[in-house]
């Protein structure tokens, strides 16, 4: 049964979200929407990902609780930016922060985590030096951008990936 469905969840997940998106349950879209879940565990198995290994579930639930403040607080910011609070210079630029993680799962989460929070994005990172580069809005302090992301995002994923 694994040659048909390598990655059930995966192709259920696809199909879920087929139906969603095309917001209907006719014969036709679940006929369309489990060739579509098919192939996509099809391609990942052809992939060959490494086996994800998650490890203290309190862990995952401060760093979420964490990363949706951070949000929060970021919106505020960048809508303060775009509206003009403050009309002081602003400057942007470019941080490299050198990183401990090499899981590709907890660097896949990191990545996701910058790139969610506005005003951050994740630029290069180098495997080879583990050199992270992001690109920072309102860039202020650059150390404090490197502590941030180390202390609050890379802490916990070592944690949970390790």
């Amino acid at each position: 049964m694994t040659w048909l469905l390598p990655f059930p969840f995966v192709s259920a997940g696809l199909l879920a979200v087929w139906l969603l998106l095309n917001q209907a349950l006719s014969v036709g879209h679940i006929l369309i929407g489990s060739a579509v879940a098919l192939a996509g565990g099809w391609a990942l198995a052809v992939l060959r990902p490494p086996k994800a290994r998650f490890r203290r579930p309190a862990a995952i639930f401060r760093l979420s609780s964490m990363v949706l403040a951070d949000i929060v607080r970021s919106n505020i910011a960048v809508a303060s930016i775009i509206l003009g609070q403050g009309r002081q210079k602003r400057t942007s630029g470019f941080v490299n922060i050198p990183l401990e993680l090499r899981d590709p799962y907890g660097l896949m989460v990191l990545a996701c985590i910058i790139t969610s929070t506005p005003g951050t994005l994740w630029v290069d990172f180098d495997p080879a030096k583990g050199v992270l580069m992001i690109h920072v809005l309102d860039l202020v302090d650059e150390s404090g951008w490197t502590r941030t992301i180390k202390d609050r995002y890379e802490m916990p994923l070592l944690e949970i990936f390790a």
